[in-house]
């Protein structure tokens, strides 16, 4: 079966998986996303993220580190693929043999002038829902980059992104990378 993305106005997670050609794309709430190539930049500023938190992560034993495209399967109507997630090795069973099938414990989305509004409201709002521990939006624009974490179902903003010189994670104690580490392009 081929699907046509104009047959339905609501899609599932069989649908997702019956997109017929090799666009990347993301299921939220229901509706058919297709993720546009990242620019040089942001696949710069998502490799230097990366690997220092790949370094953290595996230097400590502390779990597993995968980054986009890479799904993770909330429920039926929502399938995101984060640029960057941690998973703790406490709960490494949510890796499963085609996607991850529960929250991570730390998703990362880097901001483009096509992804803005999905990454700082809507997937800031199912990622708060579905359990995702903390959030960091990175805006290469702005240089910024905005940590959130997970309180009573809402998320709290934990740093003045402009005010910083480098982010600090709740979440993984002791790792911390730098603006200029994260922005070097």
């Amino acid at each position: 079966m081929t699907l046509t993305l104009t047959e339905k106005k609501k899609y599932s997670y069989e649908d997702y998986l019956n997109t017929s050609d090799d666009e990347s794309y993301e299921l939220i709430e229901g509706e058919l996303l297709m993720n546009p190539s990242p620019t040089p930049n942001h696949q710069t500023i998502s490799g230097n993220i990366e690997l220092e938190l790949r370094i953290f992560v595996n230097n400590n034993k502390l779990g597993k580190v995968f980054d986009a495209p890479c799904d993770v399967h909330f429920d039926d109507e929502n399938v995101m693929q984060p640029d960057i997630m941690f998973i703790s090795k406490e709960r490494l069973n949510i890796i499963g043999d085609k996607n991850i099938q529960a929250a991570p414990d730390l998703a990362i989305e880097i901001v483009s002038e096509s992804s803005a509004y999905r990454d700082t409201e809507r997937k800031k709002r199912l990622y708060a829902k579905f359990g995702v521990k903390e959030y960091w939006i990175v805006k290469p624009e702005e240089k910024t980059v905005e940590v959130y974490v997970l309180d009573n179902g809402a998320y709290r903003l934990t740093n003045a992104p402009k005010t910083a010189n480098n982010v600090e994670s709740p979440l993984l104690k002791g790792f911390e990378i730098s603006f200029e580490t994260i922005f070097n392009f």
